[in-house]
C-alpha cells in the first residue's frame, strides 16, 4: 500500500516537473510529499527491524 503511494507520487512529481519546471512551487511541494512518504517507509522498516531483535 505504502509502496504504491510512493510510486504514484513519484510519477506525479515527474509529470509536475515536466509541466511546471523542476524548481516550481508545485514540483517542490510534490517532492516534499514524496520525501515524507519515503521517510514513513524508512521508519516502518527500522521499527520492524528493531522488533525482530
Amino acid at each position: 500500500m505504502l509502496n504504491s503511494k510512493i510510486e504514484a507520487k513519484r510519477l506525479h512529481l515527474i509529470e509536475t516537473a515536466e509541466k511546471f519546471g523542476i524548481n516550481s512551487k508545485e514540483a517542490i511541494q510534490c517532492s516534499q510529499e514524496l520525501d515524507n512518504l519515503l521517510n514513513e517507509r524508512m521508519q516502518k522498516l527500522e521499527s520492524s527491524i528493531k522488533t525482530k531483535k
